[in-house]
């Protein structure tokens, strides 16, 4: 009885597994996603910083992550603040706690749809993410090897912390778990970097500094847009090589994750370019008008070398825009000049057309 038992409900997985549609967990992966790896992977870069787009409204600074890739090996691995190692009682069950900082091929992070990291995984977080949301690769080359292995060797550090519930360490105040608002995801990156790699100048909130209240933290967080305009400009006095590549969302997924509150198909999510905190945070994509925002749109795009989407009819990866990136002091003036225009335009609330583009394509919007 027992074997049939065990015989039947491997038959219903497999049945779920083969039942479940393209953009959902178990589904299929795109049909080229092997071959477009390849031809993506013979650009020369040594680290792709994602910054994923937020998915919620009133308030969404998104994600921040790292690829640190190894030609040698053939690898390329994506290291991310796990959401869920916060010790909560609420994430205790059901979800993946083992590391703070989880590990995975950038293939699987972007469009996998199973991951290496088991069934407590979260799909369109740590594996999967374009199902849910737009993601924006960082590229960067030159980075020597040295550097790299101190990156590896700082998250490493950072989950033996967390293993050890090591406490008031260089990084953090505290115990070192995941915090939304002391330890994130653009502080533990930002902090692999000051601390790991030795970006002694490198700007990275202490929570040393900050009080206890919530409010205080909340003004002082570390938010990935801004963590990586400061890492663009570390990389770019350094004399590395930047440019960007857009990972569109695919806007078929009927996905509902199960242990989600809010009831939400990932197709009907905002896809918000990640706010820094502003008069813009709480406002809709494409309702952006703070400077700071609109510099950091304008220079990723100016800085774009591709733009990837997934077509729902053929479940292919397609190479939608192919643009030639400026280098970056011009890339940097050109945004900050178009986002010093742009942002005085929409204060005199007046109609004017837009001198910037933005990352995801958007340009000469009216002001009302």
């Amino acid at each position: 009885m027992r074997c049939a038992a065990i015989w039947l409900m491997a038959v219903a997985f497999a049945a779920q597994a083969g039942a479940a549609t393209f953009g959902s967990p178990g589904g299929p992966e795109p049909a080229n996603l092997e071959e477009l790896t390849q031809t993506l992977a013979q650009q020369p870069y040594d680290l792709e910083l994602l910054i994923s787009y937020g998915t919620s409204k009133g308030g969404s600074a998104g994600h921040l992550a790292l690829a640190i890739r190894d030609p040698a090996r053939g690898e390329e691995l994506v290291h991310s603040a796990n959401f869920y190692a916060d010790r909560s009682r609420e994430h205790a069950q059901g979800r993946y706690t083992d590391e703070l900082m989880i590990r995975v091929p950038k293939r699987e992070y972007l469009y996998g749809t199973t991951s290496s990291l088991g069934e407590a995984a979260a799909f369109g977080l740590d594996f999967g993410e374009v199902y849910k949301r737009s993601v924006i690769g960082i590229r960067v080359s030159g980075v020597p090897e040295a550097e790299k292995a101190a990156l590896t060797a700082f998250f490493e550090r950072i989950n033996a912390d967390y293993r050890g519930r090591a406490k008031n360490t260089v990084y953090h105040d505290g115990e070192v778990k995941y915090d939304y608002l002391r330890l994130n995801c653009a502080k533990t990156i930002g902090s692999a970097f000051k601390h790991g790699a030795g970006y002694d100048a490198l700007d990275v909130t202490s929570p040393r500094a900050l009080s206890r209240r919530r409010v205080v933290a909340a003004a002082n967080a570390n938010i990935p847009t801004e963590m990586a305009m400061k890492l663009m400009e570390e990389w770019a006095a350094r004399g590395y090589g930047i440019e960007v590549v857009l990972y569109r969302k695919f806007e078929g997924s009927t996905y509902v994750d199960p242990r989600e509150d809010e009831k939400i198909a990932f197709r009907d999510l905002p896809d918000r370019f990640p706010s820094v905190l502003s008069r813009d945070f709480r406002k809709d994509q494409g309702e952006y008008e703070d400077y700071d925002n609109l510099y950091a749109m304008y220079l990723l795009r100016n800085l774009m070398r591709s733009a990837l989407r997934l077509d729902p009819a053929s479940q292919r990866i397609e190479i939608e825009l192919r643009a030639q990136p400026l280098p970056y002091p011009e890339a940097a003036e050109r945004a900050a000049a178009s986002a010093q225009a742009d942002s005085e335009g929409f204060l005199r609330r007046a109609p004017f057309r837009r001198d910037g583009t933005s990352i995801d394509g958007a340009s000469g919007r009216p002001a009302p």
